[in-house]
């Protein structure tokens, strides 16, 4: 089945432009130097998936001309990946009476439920909720005739989820991948990693680190997301191998689901 990946960001927690930033990216003319937090959208069959709710989700959603969605998958809790999530409201609202499926390991369910009390604890009556209900992802799951596979990838001290969808791989935040998870990733078309920069990073790879995993894994196309000021785009995108890229908002990518 034909599916379309859509970028709906591309940029590391603070985005880029970075505030206060006077750098020569967080100044530049080039649209795609712009990435605001990481997210993808999923289309096919008809159905919209996507992947985290970023605090730019408004944004991105009006951009791609986003009407409806059919279900949110969560990474992990981190903020920019988690706190666009009332955002959802006129998307939800199509859904009455039914609720808007979200999709996420337990631990990233409590996470969500306790940070956004007024959301899921019934002894808020605020007016205008999202009408959202987390539903927990252990393994494998079928949604709308696809199979979305959650990939353990680890972010600096912590084992959080990547997807495996049909031919695609979405991995956007990790400092190392296991054995285990290196084995799901294999006769991939498309393969997303986190290339936060060059120099070294605590919780995220470096570009360096993700080529090797490139040569390793042998996609087809690798795109690297979650990407800071350090890097230009256009001057990065030449010092990388052909069927290496960076991604940026509002790329769209064609794959088999």
């Amino acid at each position: 089945m034909k599916a379309v990946l859509t970028v709906l960001g591309s940029g590391t927690s603070m985005g880029v432009p970075t505030i206060g930033c006077s750098c020569a990216v967080c100044h530049s003319t080039d649209a795609r130097d712009r990435r605001s937090r990481p997210s993808v959208l999923i289309q096919y069959n008809g159905r919209n998936v996507l992947v985290d709710t970023t605090p730019d989700f408004r944004e991105q959603a009006i951009r791609e001309g986003i009407a409806h969605l059919d279900a949110v998958l969560y990474t992990h809790a981190h903020a920019d990946h988690i706190l666009g999530i009332d955002d959802l409201r006129p998307v939800s609202f199509r859904h009455r009476p039914n609720k808007l499926p979200l999709y996420a390991h337990p631990e990233v369910a409590d996470f969500i439920r306790n940070m956004f009390r007024y959301i899921f604890d019934a002894d808020y009556k605020f007016g205008g909720l999202p009408q959202v209900e987390l539903r927990l992802m252990t393994g494998p799951l079928e949604l709308f005739g696809a199979c979305f596979i959650p990939v353990i990838v680890i972010h600096g001290d912590t084992e959080i989820y990547g997807f495996r969808f049909g031919s695609a791989a979405y991995l956007t935040d990790h400092s190392e991948i296991p054995e285990e998870s290196l084995k799901q990733l294999q006769n991939l078309d498309i393969l997303f990693l986190d290339a936060l920069r060059y120099k070294p990073h605590p919780t995220h790879s470096t570009v360096d680190n993700s080529l090797k995993i490139v040569q390793r894994l042998k996609p087809k196309r690798a795109f690297f997301t979650h990407i800071c000021h350090d890097l230009p785009h256009e001057v990065t995108n030449a010092a990388l191998p052909p069927n290496v890229r960076l991604s940026y908002d509002g790329m769209k990518l064609e794959f088999e689901i």
